[in-house]
């Protein structure tokens, strides 16, 4: 994630002057506009607009997208139960607002400053008068702390470990609010955090079941709401024509469509020829062979359709076939390493990817958070405490996915895998591998979506080879989501995105305390002393120099413990579009941003007239 008591008029008095108290002893910089986890934010105060948007976008409108592969239950999406739909997001605002060209900066959105002392042990916002739900009513101090406290108390439990060092949020004044942190927590981020809480309104879940499922739209506070739907069909959102924060400037030049659709298509190939067929208008492509052939038709010949390859330099990150170290045989860091020689990623990028991407070997990869050579002298000195206790080679060497000449030809990898699983006590039997008790090793890989088959089952024939049994199975989006919440899985593909500023959430990604709490992403079941040691070193940071140190340091214990077979990257957002639409000359570094994006009324006649042809 990156991507979630009241006081009593008697006591607010001795509240705040408990809180006036607390400033003399933490000196603060003094309310500002905006807040960088290191180093001073780019955007000033007064600033008028993000750099990569444009300030005279017009607005109006209607864009629609395919939503493909999934579908969804819910409208609460801050519970574990059910199957939410991610389009909430989009009608509820946040404290604050991230920009798309720093590391990990907020600027003010609900609140109208933020305040933080020196030592980061707590943070105040001060709300917006003008902050408003959509149904007309204020967002207020009390609407913000009923917020926290009922997901760390009902939410997806996410939110526990997320919000696990902030301890309380209290009034402090008719329009603050402060969150107080853990004494003697040392959590450089904790500010930013808060400052990423959706704000519910307190009322109207007051007649409802928070901790329930519902496709009744939640009254949101954003630029847009929700305005038609059919269960697991489609969602249409409607721009609110009195938006409190239209004119912020972190909203200017952006939401400048007056209708948002989306239709959700269970099967990619349904949903691209939907799209071809000009059923939606916008589509981001995330599969290399379709966007190499199956974008060669008449729209795209005559310009109907534009196909862009959109640079963007997010930090890539880590896909990979994932494998569950709570379960037989992939508790063996042996066996998880042969598991790793099984993939030919050569043979895949040449024959399925049209040579498109680029092998991952980093968690962090495509930044300078990711280990890279020998451990540096900084590095060591927060490794070498747990000497002997983590594979030695995360001392010794470079991590490096093993190789193929991508002809298909995988006997050289295959004989390293064969003696790792022999140093693990397998052996061969009838052309089975089998365990120590002689029992054949068999193992399922849990699919959501049928065009991830033809990558895994080439893999699925290596590690025959070897004598395993690997059934390939794909279920639908709710049984997954389930199985995976669960941790119910043997292999599976997933992943983690990563921000360039890693912080808070990779306790829910690694932790021990996360390993067995239903809905982690933990999804591998690490339980690492020196794994969570880094984390908590990445969390303390106090500069970007020791970040990177002691991100670099998690990397290395993550690649040599052979939790992943690591898959691919591509360093541009692929995105096709009916050509009626026109974006900023600018692109943040997060890449395609479309909430920046405008109907070009010329590009739009232009367009009509030529499909009336």
């Amino acid at each position: 994630m990156r991507p979630r008591h009241v006081l009593r008029p008697a006591v607010a008095a001795l509240a705040l002057t408990v809180a006036t108290a607390a400033h003399a002893q933490a000196p603060t910089s003094g309310p500002v506009h905006g807040f960088a986890m290191h180093g001073d934010v780019k955007y000033p105060a007064g600033f008028k607009h993000f750099d990569y948007v444009n300030p005279q976008a017009p607005k109006g409108g209607e864009v629609k997208y395919g939503i493909a592969g999934t579908t969804y239950d819910s409208f609460n999406p801050y519970i574990l139960r059910g199957v939410p739909t991610g389009i909430v997001g989009a009608t509820i605002e946040t404290l604050m607002v991230s920009s798309g060209d720093e590391p990990f900066t907020k600027y003010c959105l609900v609140c109208e400053t933020i305040e933080v002392p020196n030592d980061r042990s707590w943070v105040e916002f001060s709300i917006r008068r003008e902050a408003r739900f959509h149904d007309g009513s204020p967002i207020t101090v009390d609407d913000v702390i009923w917020t926290f406290e009922t997901l760390k108390a009902k939410g997806h439990p996410a939110y526990r470990s997320y919000y696990a060092d902030v301890t309380k949020g209290e009034k402090v004044g008719e329009r603050n609010v402060r969150f107080s942190f853990k004494p003697g927590i040392v959590n450089r981020e904790l500010p930013l955090i808060v400052g990423e809480l959706p704000v519910l309104s307190k009322a109207y879940w007051a007649s409802r079941d928070f901790e329930k499922t519902t496709l009744e739209p939640p009254l949101g506070s954003a630029a847009y709401r929700i305005d038609s739907f059919e269960a697991g069909r489609y969602v249409t959102l409607r721009r609110v024509p009195d938006y409190w924060g239209a004119n912020l400037p972190v909203h200017v030049g952006r939401s400048n469509f007056d209708v948002i659709r989306y239709d959700y298509y269970r099967d990619h190939t349904v949903a691209l020829e939907a799209f071809k067929a000009g059923a939606y208008d916008i589509r981001t492509e995330n599969q290399a062979l379709a966007w190499a052939t199956q974008y060669d038709n008449a729209a795209v010949q005559q310009g109907l359709i534009r196909k862009e390859e959109i640079p963007e330099e997010r930090v890539a990150g880590m896909q990979a076939l994932v494998m569950n170290s709570r379960r037989a045989p992939f508790n063996d860091r042996k066996f998880r390493e042969a598991m790793v020689y099984g993939f030919d990623f050569e043979w895949s990028n040449r024959t399925l990817f049209h040579g498109a991407y680029t092998r991952t070997r980093s968690f962090f990869d495509n930044s300078e958070l990711a280990a890279r050579g020998l451990p540096s002298p900084a590095e060591l000195k927060l490794l070498e405490p747990f000497r002997g206790k983590v594979p030695e080679e995360v001392f010794t060497a470079e991590y490096n996915p093993p190789k193929t000449d991508g002809t298909g030809n995988t006997r050289d990898n295959q004989r390293v895998a064969t003696r790792l699983l022999r140093e693990a006590g397998y052996r061969v039997e009838n052309q089975q591998l089998v365990d120590r008790q002689g029992k054949p090793v068999a193992f399922e890989i849990l699919l959501v979506s049928p065009q991830f088959e033809r990558i895994v089952l080439p893999y699925a024939e290596n590690l025959k080879r070897l004598g395993i049994a690997a059934r390939v199975r794909t279920v639908d989006s709710s049984q997954y989501q389930r199985r995976m919440d669960e941790f119910d899985f043997d292999m599976t593909v997933s992943g983690w995105g990563q921000s360039e500023s890693p912080g808070n959430e990779q306790r829910s990604f690694w932790s021990s305390a996360q390993r067995d709490v239903q809905g982690s992403r933990n999804f591998a079941g690490i339980a690492d002393p020196a794994v969570d040691a880094m984390i908590e070193r990445i969390i303390a940071a106090e500069s970007r120099v020791d970040l990177v140190t002691a991100t670099r340091a998690l990397d290395r214990l993550l690649q040599w413990g052979h939790y992943v077979v690591p898959n691919w990257h591509v360093r541009v957002d692929r995105v096709a579009y009916w050509d009626r639409f026109s974006r900023p000359a600018v692109t943040p570094k997060v890449g395609y941003d479309p909430g920046a994006w405008w109907v070009d009324p010329r590009k739009e006649a232009a367009l009509r007239e030529k499909r009336g042809r």
